[in-house]
């Protein structure tokens, strides 16, 4: 059997649910002339939290208690960043518990990347996401990576007793490739 990592060196575009594109920034670059390994965690960071804001309806900037996200029957590519004020915010935040980011080849500026997005594993109250980071015009995956959310109750921090909301909960799953019969179960 294949080790993980090999398994992640073989991605391919497709193998990821959602995508954006990101222009490298000559300040990206490191002194090696490839980008840093910190603008890669800033790139998870994005494409996560993006998909999180206009899909599954989190608001980091406000607490209203428990609205509802937008409608779970849109797909991830129908809700656009003009969605981003009219969103209900949610009542759980996510908290990062583990990241990871393995490396294959290097991209540096001026290089164009596209990013495709995925979950990996959905659980009650925690999602796992992988990000893959391809060189717009080449199909070998660059960088694979990614990190692990718990969802909690906005006010004490803690994980979510009655687990992630049901609308974020729906909103994730449709970004899942891994054991999407057990995802769909639990919805």
């Amino acid at each position: 059997m294949p080790k993980e990592t090999d398994i992640k060196r073989r991605r391919t575009r497709q193998d990821y649910v959602f995508h954006q594109t990101y222009r490298t920034r000559w300040i990206d670059n490191d002194m090696y002339a490839h980008l840093n390994n910190t603008i890669y965690a800033q790139l998870f960071d994005s494409i996560i939290n993006h998909y999180l804001i206009t899909d599954c309806g989190m608001d980091p900037f406000s607490s209203p208690p428990n609205s509802p996200p937008p409608s779970a029957s849109t797909t991830p590519s129908e809700n656009t960043s003009n969605t981003i004020n009219k969103i209900n915010p949610s009542g759980q935040v996510a908290i990062m518990v583990n990241s990871y980011c393995d490396y294959f080849a290097s991209v540096s500026y001026p290089d164009v990347v596209e990013l495709g997005l995925r979950v990996n594993k959905l659980g009650s109250t925690s999602v796992t996401y992988e990000v893959g980071v391809f060189k717009q015009g080449e199909e070998d995956v660059k960088v694979v990576g990614g990190y692990t959310h718990v969802w909690c109750e906005r006010g004490v921090m803690r994980p979510a007793k009655g687990g992630m909301e049901r609308g974020v909960r729906e909103a994730l799953g449709r970004l899942a490739v891994n054991g999407e019969a057990e995802v769909k179960a639990k919805i």
